[in-house]
């Protein structure tokens, strides 16, 4: 398993990851048994980095987490975040909150201390000064190792790194989200922040596997976003025929080069999946070498901006 090292921090990560958010009822039906028993493939691949969250499922991610890790902690950077309320309904960011939150994690996860601790989304109502001051509180306390956002503006983000070092920015990256691009990336870039791609197959879209609206579960989010409703699934659908194509041509599945595009443009990509069977075809996109004609082509055939819709 490749390795990078987290922004100016000591911890050194697979160069993918893994999204455990659908293992909680977000996207449908779960079943804890199979995502236990993929998680630990995970680990047995060399996957490190473990992304969840307390408002997935309202806990129920992190204590999933933490019936995984059993004896297993010391193989795993363990990433979890804060900010939501229940069922995504509000962002807190006071001080008091981000104390909290962080006991309640650690409880359910049944660890000691986490090694990446991210604002989940910016409180508009607290200076992002005084919520990062209080992660910074956590950090001196042994509670946290190292601190990242989630989504982040670029002057949040320098506003974020000047009261204490980020060590990640998390933000949705894919061929169909390159906002970050215009200006995310170069801030990270100026300040040695690692950057952490999530949904790089834009909520499985890019793998090829979605074919229309109707298939998914009555309890799937995905039915709730723009980009899957029916007048844009079908436009979007012949977007991933492009994708297609570009895979064959380089022997490997859509997913696969979907991943391989956001590691070659210097992410760290943490799809989310489930099943063992994705999440081995994920690792590896590892292999997937694309060179500048490869990215070149990809960038001619799916310009900026091509998903017809919006992220949320």
């Amino acid at each position: 398993m490749k390795t990078v090292k987290l922004g100016h921090s000591d911890l050194e990560v697979s160069a993918i990851g893994l999204g455990l958010m659908g293992m909680s009822p977000i996207y449908g039906q779960v079943n804890n048994e199979e995502s236990i028993k993929t998680i630990h493939r995970a680990l047995e691949l060399g996957v490190t980095l473990l992304d969840t969250a307390d408002v997935y499922g309202n806990g129920h991610n992190e204590e999933l987490l933490a019936k995984a890790l059993k004896g297993r902690r010391d193989q795993t950077v363990i990433a979890s975040k804060f900010a939501f309320g229940p069922n995504f309904q509000g962002i807190n960011g006071h001080p008091d909150y981000v104390k909290e939150s962080i006991d309640k994690s650690l409880k359910r996860l049944e660890v000691d201390y986490l090694d990446l601790y991210y604002q989940h989304r910016v409180d508009p109502n607290v200076p992002i000064e005084e919520t990062v001051g209080a992660m910074a509180d956590l950090v001196k306390a042994g509670k946290v190792r190292a601190i990242g956002l989630s989504e982040a503006s670029p002057d949040q983000i320098r506003r974020a790194h000047a009261t204490h070092p980020i060590t990640a920015v998390q933000t949705e990256y894919s061929l169909w989200s390159r906002d970050v691009e215009t200006d995310v990336f170069p801030t990270v870039q100026e300040l040695g922040i690692s950057f952490v791609a999530y949904s790089p197959l834009s909520r499985g879209f890019l793998s090829g596997e979605l074919k229309k609206f109707e298939d998914f579960d009555e309890n799937d989010g995905r039915r709730n976003l723009p980009r899957f409703q029916p007048e844009n699934f079908e436009k979007n659908v012949e977007l991933v025929e492009k994708v297609k194509e570009l895979a064959a041509d380089k022997n490997c599945t859509p997913s696969q080069l979907a991943i391989a595009w956001t590691i070659a443009n210097g992410a760290l990509p943490i799809p989310g999946t489930k099943r063992i069977k994705y999440l081995e075809e994920n690792v590896a996109s590892l292999q997937v070498e694309l060179t500048a004609d490869d990215l070149q082509r990809i960038d001619a055939l799916l310009p900026k901006n091509s998903a017809v819709g919006d992220r949320y």
